[in-house]
């Protein structure tokens, strides 16, 4: 060899030893920090569901509440209001349940009985103390609110 290249291989720095697979065999503290714990899961696993009160959806209150709302047909369609997408929203709190709704037009002939209709019937229902409307007319309803049931029943599917 050359001075030259002798000079370069003292100059060059060392390569550093590559891991290997049998170091981190020997080195069990390795492999104790990559593996999952076991009892991650315990505190969680062992919680209870916490029972529904049945003024959520899922309730049986609520799902009370959507049944007797089932129950009440638009006078000029044969189709409950329900599936028709008239009902916006069904809130319940202490027995007091506000259904939010509109109806397919602001000069609907049943405007004005509509709402007290309903608020007798979602008060019948058993659990439900009071029941009170709000009409609103934003966002309008529009045929693509009714349920798939719905637009079966008036052949639009």
């Amino acid at each position: 060899m050359s001075d030259s290249e002798t000079q370069i291989e003292e100059q060059a720095p060392e390569r550093p030893e590559r891991p290997r697979l049998d170091d981190a065999e020997i080195r069990g503290d390795l492999r104790e920090s990559f593996e999952r714990k076991k009892d991650y899961l315990d505190g969680f696993l062992s919680q209870k569901p916490e029972p529904l009160s049945g003024e959520e959806p899922g309730g049986a209150l609520y799902e009370a509440v959507i049944d007797a709302l089932k129950d009440i047909y638009d006078p000029e369609i044969p189709v409950n209001i329900y599936d028709l997408g008239l009902v916006y929203n069904v809130e319940i709190s202490g027995g007091h349940t506000i259904v939010t709704m509109t109806l397919t037009t602001p000069h609907c002939p049943v405007a004005e009985s509509m709402p007290g209709e309903i608020e007798m019937r979602v008060a019948a229902v058993p659990g439900v103390g009071s029941a009170e409307v709000n009409l609103v007319w934003d966002p309008p309803w529009d045929p693509q609110k009714m349920s798939d049931e719905a637009k079966l029943e008036l052949g639009m599917l």
